[in-house]
């Protein structure tokens, strides 16, 4: 990627604007506050959920069993002041048990919603239904619509779909398509907390049942959107938008991948980079943000080559090695950033 010889300069405007620099942090204060009611060591993987939060994205949250995967999802859902719903995959989960359907009453047909009709949708075990199950949420997931019988009916707003699955168990499962992978805005992992953090989850759940009654909602739906509005303001630099499409381009023609990144993927990685600037407090993009939220932007997207894969190559080896490649715009910041 050409450069230039002269660093880029990245300016604080003259009055930045508290929403901006201040809200997005004290938005994740706050919900990271919330969620460690119920949720011990998860600050990484909740702060991709936060992001996808801000950029208007999907989550996909994938390990073992018994990490918290649903736990988090939940938590994060009873921290914001929205409409929630569930939905468990399962081999015969029919499309209209998630998107609704029609029913004869009176001298005509009423359509009774699915659990799609909300602002979080958190679809446990996803990879346990089938793929005619799995691509009703396509649309959902794209257009924040449903079609159903030829009427198509518009989802609220925000709308957000939190998915799990479990990545070694395959009896009973079926793999999500590529297209519908590339929907989602993120992929995570939990991981097992370390001996500290496993001691405090049994002293938790020693002193009660549920530790997830005990979180208190800290935004509403008008709150979150108005945060999402300012997360588009953030500024992009030339030289940073120039590396993020870099970083994409060059997913096309790593050796060890058969299908790169595509134009969503660069765009998903533009959102999710103003979304982490907010967090940090600041108005503008730093080169940094965007090789800090790649691997969880880009990793899920990308096809390894079956050969290369034999041998061991991994989508995470191959973006990590482009991350180190790709060269970084020098950056120079006028001023400390404010939050």
């Amino acid at each position: 990627m050409e450069t230039g010889t002269e660093p880029l300069v990245v300016e604080e405007p003259v009055e930045p604007s508290p929403g901006i620099t201040g809200s997005g942090r004290r938005f994740w204060d706050d919900l990271k506050k919330a969620v460690s009611v119920a949720v011990v060591g998860a600050d990484e993987p909740l702060r991709f959920v936060t992001l996808a939060l801000l950029a208007d994205g999907h989550v996909l949250v994938e390990d073992v069993p018994g990490t918290g995967k649903t736990l988090l999802a939940r938590a994060v859902a009873r921290a914001l002041d929205l409409r929630t719903g569930r939905i468990q995959g399962t081999p015969d989960l029919l499309p209209t048990d998630v998107t609704g359907s029609s029913i004869f009453e009176g001298n005509g047909l009423r359509f009774v919603p699915g659990p799609v009709f909300t602002n979080i949708l958190l679809v446990d075990e996803i990879n346990r239904a089938t793929p005619r199950t799995q691509s009703a949420l396509l649309e959902a997931m794209q257009e924040r619509q449903v079609t159903i019988e030829g009427t198509t009916y518009p989802l609220p707003d925000p709308f957000v779909v939190l998915a799990t699955q479990n990545p070694i168990e395959f009896e009973g499962t079926f793999a999500l398509p590529q297209a519908q992978l590339d929907r989602f805005l993120v992929r995570i992992q939990i991981g097992y907390p370390d001996e500290a953090g496993e001691r405090r989850i049994a002293r938790r759940y020693q002193a009660e049942a549920e530790p997830l009654e005990r979180i208190e909602p800290i935004v509403d739906a008008t709150r979150l959107l108005d945060l999402r509005n300012e997360v588009r303001q953030v500024r992009v630099g030339d030289e940073v938008e120039a590396y993020v499409v870099a970083l994409v381009r060059a997913t096309r023609e790593h050796e060890d991948i058969q299908l790169g990144g595509s134009p969503r993927a660069t765009v998903a990685l533009y959102r999710v980079a103003q979304a982490a600037a907010v967090l940090a407090g600041r108005s503008f993009v730093l080169p940094d943000d965007v090789k800090a939220v790649a691997p969880a932007v880009l990793a899920h997207r990308l096809v390894v080559d079956l050969d290369r894969s034999l041998r061991g190559a991994t989508a995470e080896s191959a973006l990590a090695g482009m991350l180190d490649a790709v060269p970084v715009p020098p950056v120079v910041e006028a001023s400390q950033p404010v939050g």
